[in-house]
């Protein structure tokens, strides 16, 4: 019995890196010395406005990257919509604001839609490291409409999933509510019925390996761990995968890579 015991644990364990994928809480504390953050994050904000993006993808890695899954490199996204803010002494300038669907700390299998700066969103990240997607112009004012309308929050479902089946309605990450209000973009719909299927055509998800042993223990790690909304291959949406169908589709003016040190094109 302590041997099943000790195996059955063991299993578990093991899952963690597999399921390791959405790193989408709302952090609190930094992981890394606050200002190498506010630095990073600043140098995001800048690089963006230097080359003129009213609205951007921008992703995070909010886990360990020896804990992820092969292919994929990011955790986190939201869109950073150049807006009017204010700043820390109480007058106005322009800056980036930030557009997240966190999980709740307190609630893992329930997701809020947030605002927050680009400090908060890295103060999540083990590792400065930002995947960026800068849409082309036609499509940045499309997405800005959309981030501006009531869409954006009917776009929201918030059962949350790590490895949510962005075909299906069941459960939403992230990277899937990402991809809807992406797609309401390009094709100028608010239908969501219709935003699947165009997903479902068009679009290609990150597979993720994951046997049947680990697909039903899961579940006792955490229940948003879940894969009910899978057929026998688990797959999920990514920065890499919304890049890949981006670039593939013609959609984008720059898809790089922002370390402190350069900037590296995809």
């Amino acid at each position: 019995m302590i041997r099943i015991i000790f195996v059955f644990f063991a299993v578990l364990l093991t899952i963690t890196p597999a399921f390791a994928v959405a790193g989408s809480s709302q952090a609190g504390d930094s992981v890394l010395p606050s200002a190498d953050v506010a630095a990073f994050s600043n140098r995001v904000q800048q690089d963006l406005a230097a080359r003129g993006a009213q609205v951007a993808i921008v992703a995070r890695m909010g886990r360990d990257p020896s804990q992820l899954p092969d292919g994929v490199t990011y955790t986190h996204v939201g869109f950073w919509v150049y807006s009017q803010i204010t700043l820390a002494d109480g007058t106005t300038g322009q800056g980036y604001r930030v557009y997240n669907l966190y999980q709740r700390a307190d609630a893992p299998t329930r997701s809020d839609l947030i605002q927050d700066s680009p400090a908060d969103f890295f103060a999540g990240a083990h590792r400065l490291d930002a995947g960026i997607i800068i849409p082309d112009p036609r499509l940045q004012r499309k997405l800005l409409a959309v981030i501006a309308s009531p869409t954006y929050a009917a776009l929201h479902n918030p059962n949350y999933s790590v490895l949510a089946n962005p075909a299906t309605r069941q459960f939403q990450n992230c990277t899937e509510h990402t991809l809807n209000v992406l797609m309401a973009s390009i094709y100028g719909t608010q239908d969501i019925n219709q935003i699947k299927a165009d997903i479902g055509a068009h679009f290609t998800p990150q597979t993720i390996p994951v046997n049947g042993l680990k697909r039903s223990l899961a579940t006792i790690a955490s229940a948003a761990l879940t894969t009910v909304d899978h057929g026998p291959v688990v797959a999920t949406a990514t920065f890499g995968t919304i890049a890949r169908f981006m670039q593939a589709s013609q959609l984008t003016a720059e898809v790089y890579r922002l370390t402190p040190e350069r900037a590296v094109r995809f």
